[in-house]
């Protein structure tokens, strides 16, 4: 067992974790974060999507003791006051989902676009989402809700 540090979602929390665990499951298991979701066990589709010190990651590919000392959010940290985050927003008024297991990751992805300025416009926002995969939408609304949000017009 090793000792790690971690804020997630505003909250400093104090683990022991064996070193063979994976972020993922540290989340949804020890702290009971279950909307980061573990959907192909390979990196393959970003259902497992946080943001790692602002930065977008799929946290089935990071060892829990490899997020010593830093500062996480999942979706269940991004609302505000009960107010949705403006992506979640714009994912609701697009009607970006359908069977919504994409989605966390999908909106933490998006989220992690915008605020490194990657989403330019809709061929930047694609590109930036190729590692997540939805099976339901063919990505159209997803696409128009994170260049709402972003201000992009192409």
């Amino acid at each position: 067992m090793r000792p790690v540090d971690l804020t997630v979602n505003g909250v400093r929390y104090e683990l022991e974790l064996e070193p063979r665990d994976l972020l993922v499951h540290v989340l949804r298991e020890q702290l009971s974060l279950t909307g980061t979701n573990v959907g192909c066990d390979t990196s393959s589709c970003g259902a497992c999507t946080v943001l790692l010190d602002g930065q977008s990651v799929k946290s089935c590919t990071i060892l829990g003791v490899q997020a010593d000392g830093t500062t996480i959010t999942t979706i269940e940290g991004l609302a505000t006051n009960g107010e949705l985050h403006p992506v979640q927003q714009a994912f609701h008024d697009h009607h970006a989902l359908q069977c919504g297991y994409c989605t966390p990751g999908m909106v933490l992805a998006a989220v992690s676009l915008i605020e490194n300025g990657e989403a330019r416009d809709r061929a930047a926002i694609r590109a930036g989402l190729e590692g997540n995969l939805c099976r339901c939408t063919g990505y159209h609304n997803i696409i128009e809700a994170i260049a709402d949000v972003a201000g992009s017009t192409s």
